[in-house]
């Protein structure tokens, strides 16, 4: 085979084999909702990822900014999955930060005393429709 196919892949594939989405279907699915960017432009599936190109990868509130260090078109383990990728320091300090952030906001949520009573639940209703008795 010619040296430049082998050093390239599908996009979706990459991403499955980088273990970012668990399945190729979800990181199809990311791409083509522009979850998935690379050198800052959003691409379709079939794009072909080569060593060297800048990722950008939105999962949930996190994003990812990586650069391709090698390609696979096996799932193999994690530790063999994370030589697939380099990411920057800036990345995960953000990702950390964020991290942080949400579990704070998570943590001064009151929690309620389980399922409403008829009679409460009837008083949100009324309140939520705004009838007085």
């Amino acid at each position: 085979m010619n040296e430049a196919v082998d050093n390239t892949i599908r996009i979706d594939k990459w991403l499955w084999a980088a273990r970012f989405f668990k399945t190729r279907a979800l990181a199809a699915a990311a791409v083509a909702g522009g979850k998935v960017k690379v050198q800052g432009e959003r691409v379709k599936a079939a794009r072909l990822v080569r060593v060297g190109d800048r990722l950008s990868i939105h999962i949930g509130p996190y994003e990812h900014l990586v650069q391709v260090r090698g390609v696979s078109a096996r799932r193999g383990p994690a530790p063999a999955a994370a030589l697939l990728y380099e990411e920057s320091a800036a990345s995960k300090a953000a990702r950390q930060t964020l991290a942080a952030q949400l579990a704070a906001e998570r943590i001064n949520v009151p929690r309620g005393q389980g399922r409403p009573t008829k009679r409460a639940r009837r008083e949100l209703i009324r309140f939520k429709h705004g009838q007085e008795r």
